[in-house]
């Protein structure tokens, strides 16, 4: 098959790319960036904007599948620039999918759609969307994964979501970096008990689902067709064991200070007025969202995943993360 991966150089986006690859599949890359090294590999690439319709069309020519993994991740930010990189872009891509005759689309989406900063304990795909969002990001996630699923129905596509859990591994641009930067700049607090569970996912792990997905869809699954899937490690870790295994693997010491849930929150909802007031493009240290996850379950069911993929997720979380110690130490270092 000739697949089109968006976003094909992010952390998620190569690993996939790799697998294709090893699969025998055509690649076809689509990125703001050049990336020399899956160029190598036999990655096709195209260095355009995914908001770009005209570069759209021309990179869903003659592909068989798209993979869309490029978004506007964080949790700070306007939200013209979220909605037009989140919404507005997966709506076009799938319009020149239509048009191009594509026969399927697996869309990269977070399990954090569904986050209403309450406990989420277990929870499966019948989890509804909040009424009120924490962010930008996941509320103009929500909208992509509604117009995915609309694209479905119309009977023009297939089409499924995967919901892929604080993806981790060596290379990792987000997660680890952003707790040994916290913890080395002194900011890193645990926030309540630290005892709440969370999931994570190895990006390996989150790759194999998405090549599951292709695979099915491309074959006419009818009922993977228009789903919503969580995709974990299925081992939920309470979450400050969780970053304290981080640090200690990155030869760090672990911060013994910490804040409760609810002061965290007041304080995020604070300085997220104050930081709105100034315009300022900066994350403010602590957002309401950022408490909430620190301090509240988020693991869920992924049984819909493994009936519906047979997806099962592989490999034990300790030894994976020591073959990511030498990059970690490097980047306490850093």
């Amino acid at each position: 098959m000739r697949v089109l991966v968006t976003g094909y150089g992010g952390f998620l986006g190569s690993a996939i790319c790799r697998q294709l690859i090893q699969q025998g599949h055509q690649v076809r890359g689509l990125a703001r960036s050049n990336y020399p090294e899956l160029q190598k590999l036999g990655v096709q690439t195209i260095q355009a904007d995914i908001a770009d319709a005209t570069a759209c069309d021309a990179a869903c020519q003659g592909c068989d599948v798209i993979v869309h993994t490029a978004a506007k991740a964080g949790v700070w930010g306007r939200w013209e620039d979220y909605y037009r990189t989140n919404t507005q872009a997966t709506i076009q891509l799938l319009d020149s999918a239509v048009r191009s005759q594509v026969r399927a689309f697996v869309y990269t989406s977070s399990p954090s759609v569904t986050f209403a900063g309450q406990h989420q304990s277990g929870v499966d795909e019948s989890a509804p969307y909040p009424s009120k969002w924490l962010c930008h990001y996941t509320h103009t996630n929500a909208l992509a994964e509604q117009a995915v699923a609309a694209a479905a129905m119309s009977g023009k596509l297939q089409t499924c979501s995967l919901r892929p859990h604080l993806i981790w591994g060596a290379g990792d641009p987000h997660l680890f970096p952003r707790v040994i930067q916290r913890a080395r700049n002194g900011r890193l607090r645990r926030v309540g008990s630290g005892e709440n569970l969370i999931d994570v996912v190895h990006v390996e792990n989150a790759a194999r689902a998405h090549l599951l997905a292709v695979q099915r869809l491309a074959a006419g699954d009818s009922q993977l067709n228009g789903q919503k899937l969580f995709i974990t490690d299925a081992k939920p870790i309470a979450c400050w064991q969780w970053i304290t295994m981080i640090l200690q693997t990155a030869g760090l010491p672990v911060p013994t200070r910490s804040i409760s849930y609810q002061a965290a929150y007041r304080l995020g909802a604070v300085l997220e007025s104050v930081f709105r007031l100034a315009r300022s493009s900066q994350e403010p240290p602590m957002t309401r969202f950022v408490a909430a996850q620190l301090a509240l379950d988020h693991y869920f069911n992924i049984e819909k995943a493994k009936r519906l993929l047979g997806y099962q997720p592989e490999g034990d979380m300790e030894p994976k993360l020591e073959r990511c110690a030498d990059w970690l130490q490097q980047l306490a270092k850093q």
